[in-house]
């Protein structure tokens, strides 16, 4: 029988340039994560950890490593690589196996730690994600790939570099009420465009960061979260999706046929429609990345996505909240945790514990992970469980 699922704990490090591990900054997060649901760390069925770069410090196999750590060496655990919608993965599958009956209770776990290589080598590693005999093997990097969907929506929507800078505005704005954050400065529209070109028409400041950072979520069934009287979120749904891997196999470059997929599809799942959406963390890993995410995601019209930030929907206090977190752009992008590190903040949003971030319509949450650049996609809607 399928039952519902809810997320009981969540917990996560700060984001930015690790002194530590990985392994540490994983069981760090963990830890915080169990402390803070109560639970014994015997009561897990099944560990899952997202990492995609853990052989840069001789590392792989991560998963068994932090259960024997918690305490619980003999559950069943593995590790799971999507690139850089691993953590939004780790979490659909928790979902699966509660909701399917497998198991009770899950703990997933994203870490990743790369600051510490030259930028050359990490960057290297994250053009891997691509479809690398057509495009990283090429020289072509991620900002360079999402230049070129930049230039797209600009031609088909007139999308200006200015509306670009004003997504780093609000998520730098954001990021600042942020302790967990990597970057906790504000910027400007004018700084933004004064920032050096990395690939036309993507400035620096339209860019996230590299980051390092550990997140951790535990999901339960409903039954157990009920007896043990938690804090608990219900998943309200959970969607995975494909598109074709490489920009040059795609029939259209301003859009993600993943997410517009995988919104359909979660939206029908929840039983909701976009409209019923307080609030969302989407995968802004450049500016023009949110701004196409939120009309795939149907949040905003059209002719509305690329002024929203300029025009104020997006921000806390406006029309539909994205990215109150400060988003990758500004919280920070450490690739295996980032979709978990959505659900945290989504969590404390929907237990009004996000301080000065939090956002006024807090029932209905919504996180969008993706894959490179759109080849794959994870999309959760989370509401309250009553």
């Amino acid at each position: 029988m399928e039952r519902k699922v809810a997320v009981v704990s969540a917990a996560q490090t700060k984001y930015g340039k690790s002194t530590i591990t990985g392994r540490e900054m994983a069981l760090t997060a963990a830890v915080d994560c169990l402390d803070r649901s109560g639970i014994d760390p015997r009561e897990i069925d099944l560990g899952i950890v997202a990492n995609c770069f853990g052989v840069v410090e001789s590392q792989a196999h991560l998963a068994p490593i932090l259960m024997t750590q918690i305490g619980n060496p003999t559950a069943p655990s593995f590790t799971v690589e999507s690139a850089c919608s691993s953590g939004g993965s780790a979490l659909h599958i928790a979902y699966a196996g509660v909701r399917s009956g497998l198991y009770d209770c899950v703990l997933c776990v994203g870490v990743e730690r790369v600051t510490h290589l030259p930028l050359a080598k990490s960057t290297e590693f994250f053009s891997m994600g691509s479809d690398y005999a057509f495009e990283g093997c090429c020289g072509a990097t991620f900002p360079g790939l999402y230049a070129v969907m930049a230039r797209a929506h600009m031609h088909e929507r007139g999308t200006r570099s200015e509306d670009l800078a004003a997504v780093a505005v609000k998520n730098h704005e954001n990021a600042a009420m942020n302790p967990k954050a990597h970057l906790q400065k504000r910027v400007t529209v004018d700084e933004v465009l004064a920032s050096p070109v990395v690939a036309d028409p993507l400035h620096f400041f339209d860019c996230c960061p590299f980051s390092d950072g550990a997140a951790a979520v535990l999901v339960m069934s409903e039954e157990m979260a009920r007896k043990r009287g938690a804090e608990a979120v219900e998943i309200a749904a959970s969607v995975r999706t494909g598109g074709p891997a490489a920009l040059q196999s795609r029939e259209r470059l301003d859009s993600l046929d993943a997410a517009r997929l995988g919104a359909a599809k979660a939206y029908e799942q929840a039983r909701i429609g976009p409209k019923d959406v307080g609030f969302a963390e989407v995968h802004d890993c450049f500016t023009i990345a949110e701004v196409m995410a939120i009309e795939d995601l149907g949040l905003v019209g059209a002719k509305e996505a690329a002024r929203a930030a300029a025009d104020g929907l997006t921000y806390r206090d406006g029309r539909i909240p994205v990215n109150a977190s400060g988003g990758l752009k500004a919280k920070g992008h450490p690739v295996g945790a980032t979709g978990l590190g959505q659900v945290v903040e989504i969590f404390d949003q929907m237990l009004s514990k996000a301080g000065p971030r939090q956002v006024p319509k807090n029932e209905i949450g919504l996180t969008h992970n993706v894959g490179a650049t759109g080849g794959s996609c994870a999309i959760h809607v989370f509401k309250r469980l009553r």
